[in-house]
């Protein structure tokens, strides 16, 4: 499975942004898709995820309410609508896909990724 990132970019406090994850395929194998970020300095983070099959969200309490992520099976393709930007969410935004839903917060618990995608938030 490869997977393209993209929508990342200059955006206004309070602005929005929407997040693309291309795959290639939809393997049988990827049950969960996630999206992480990492700031300079910073650990890389969870930010959300949504399983496959059910389309079972899960959320960062720091994005709850602000970022929704979604996916069309028939495209494969797997969004990120963020909203109501903050300085704060300035990162390199990734998206995986795992194997397992279990420990989904945790990004080593996942095995394909994309190259990432800058998003940057200015006050």
């Amino acid at each position: 499975v490869q997977l393209q990132a993209s929508g990342g970019g200059l955006v206004q406090a309070g602005g929005s942004l929407r997040l693309s994850c291309a795959a290639t395929e939809r393997t049988f194998s990827s049950s969960i898709m996630g999206w992480f970020r990492q700031a300079p300095g910073k650990e890389r983070e969870f930010v959300a995820a949504i399983r496959w099959s059910s389309g079972s969200t899960y959320y960062a309490d720091s994005v709850q309410g602000r970022f929704t992520i979604s996916r069309d099976n028939t495209k494969n393709t797997v969004y990120l609508q963020m909203n109501s930007l903050k300085p704060e969410d300035t990162a390199v935004y990734y998206c995986a896909a795992g194997q397992t839903i279990v420990a989904y917060r945790t990004w080593t618990r996942y095995d394909y990724w994309g190259q990432g995608t800058l998003v940057t938030v200015s006050s």
